[in-house]
């Protein structure tokens, strides 16, 4: 049996190569892909900014509009506010000239025509008094006698057959006038006459403006 094979080292294990492994390749791109794929995301990025300012200006824009509408409308009404109050204002005016001038005129008539109305007035009482015993007409001193004449003249057209009595009363304007009979009577007072048209004339003033006055609203 032969002697076994004495192992020596004759390796140098301080020289010994290790199996690393190879490292990757480095990828190689072409410079001009990677010029076109920056131009490509600087033109991305270029329009979806566009697009975000076009949509911030948008919505900008809608909230001013809306904002100008609001402004608008406002304005607006505050406008028709002011010519409601200016054409209610004219429409004041013009009925006060016009009460005025009528009031005037109502005066200068009376001066001239001083009997006109009781001469209306006598008539037309006389035409449903024929049962009454007597008539009592109060007028101013000086159209006493006128007064008298008149109402005698409508005695014969009316059948009127009682007693008239017509007295001059100081307390009685020139124009003004009182019939007076058993059950009844009339008057005719241009004060009062006045009056009630003011009244009148305020009550349809109030109601245009949209404020009633007392006797309107109930209260």
């Amino acid at each position: 049996m032969g002697q076994p094979a004495r192992f020596t080292f004759d390796l140098d294990l301080g020289n010994r190569p290790t199996n690393k492994p190879a490292p990757p390749p480095v990828p190689t791109v072409p410079e001009e892909l990677v010029a076109q794929l920056v131009a490509q995301a600087r033109e991305d990025a270029y329009a979806e900014g566009l697009a975000q300012g076009e949509r911030n200006a948008s919505a900008q824009a809608a909230q001013t509009l809306a904002a100008a509408a609001g402004t608008l409308a406002t304005r607006s009404i505050e406008m028709t506010a002011a010519l409601d109050d200016a054409r209610l204002e004219a429409q004041r005016e013009a009925i006060d000239l016009a009460a005025s001038i009528g009031r005037k005129l109502a005066l200068h008539l009376l001066a001239r025509y001083p009997t006109v109305e009781l001469d209306a007035l006598i008539g037309e009482c006389m035409q449903s008094l024929g049962g009454v015993p007597h008539l009592v007409i109060r007028c101013h001193p000086d159209l006493a006698d006128g007064i008298r004449e008149i109402a005698t003249g409508h005695m014969h057209t009316s059948g009127f057959s009682g007693r008239l009595i017509v007295m001059g009363d100081p307390e009685q304007r020139l124009g003004d006038g009182k019939l007076e009979w058993v059950d009844g009577g009339l008057v005719r007072d241009i004060g009062a006459v006045s009056k009630e048209i003011d009244r009148k004339i305020a009550s349809y003033l109030a109601a245009r403006s949209g404020n009633p006055t007392t006797e309107e609203s109930g209260h």
